[in-house]
């Protein structure tokens, strides 16, 4: 027995448990764990390698995530398999009970679109940039795909390029020697609005807060290539109260 509470040499590390039988609770010792949902909704987004998953949770440790792909291998939630090439060694991908987690994800993101303010302390320009990387659709782009330089004016002297080319788009803080294609101009708050269409790319423009330059023809397949994020039909419920008034 282990009365002292510590947990002995080479033991996995146990979830908490809330000692009930309801399925909310159980579920909640898994899924409610921190990183946990972030890592699925990844997962679900197509991220299929460690460096990946790293990117699109900006903050994590490397021993965290490594602890939190164990939890989810456990749990039959995701499964590893070795890379066949690349620089990867492995392969993360969700089983078909975990793709049964899209419905809790989707219900968060469509509750959290309604009802929870975006705030400052939720605009984390890694992760804005990240997603900006992953809302762009590639088949919409040239063959030649599209080198695209982020300027932001709360990131200053901090220039960053999105690299829109098949297999799949990258973000890089340096330059790699590329022809810039396109240069954005504007702040994290305007891309999470612009995602998110809490305002239009034509509404950012006309109010200075957003400018690109490059061929013309280029800016059009960017545009039409950049989706919306999954959760922009979503009215925030607090400007639906102020356009009531």
């Amino acid at each position: 027995m282990n009365l002292s509470g510590r947990e002995p040499p080479g033991t996995l590390v146990r979830m908490k448990t809330y000692g009930q039988y309801c399925p909310i609770a159980r579920t909640s010792e898994l899924f409610a764990e921190r990183w946990t949902p972030i890592l699925v909704r990844n997962l679900l987004a197509g991220c299929r390698t460690f460096g990946e998953l790293m990117d699109g949770a900006p903050g994590i440790s490397k021993a965290l995530l490594a602890q939190r792909l164990d939890l989810l291998e456990r749990h039959g939630i995701v499964v590893k398999t070795k890379a066949e090439e690349g620089r990867s060694r492995y392969i993360y991908t969700l089983t078909q009970k975990g793709r049964e987690l899209k419905t809790v994800t989707d219900a968060m993101g469509a509750w959290g679109a309604r009802w929870l303010e975006l705030e400052p302390q939720h605009l984390d320009a890694a992760y804005i940039l990240w997603a900006t990387c992953k809302l762009v659709d590639l088949d919409q782009l040239p063959a030649a795909g599209l080198t695209v330089r982020v300027d932001l004016a709360d990131q200053p002297g901090a220039p960053v390029w999105l690299l829109l080319r098949h297999p799949y788009a990258e973000l890089c803080s340096t330059s790699l020697g590329w022809t810039e294609d396109l240069i954005i101009r504007t702040d994290t708050e305007t891309l999470a609005r612009w995602h998110l269409r809490h305002v239009s790319f034509e509404q950012a423009r006309r109010d200075g807060r957003i400018e690109i330059d490059g061929a013309r023809s280029d800016i059009k397949t960017f545009l039409r290539g950049l989706r919306a994020s999954p959760y922009a039909g979503i009215r925030p419920a607090a400007a639906v109260a102020r356009r009531a008034t």
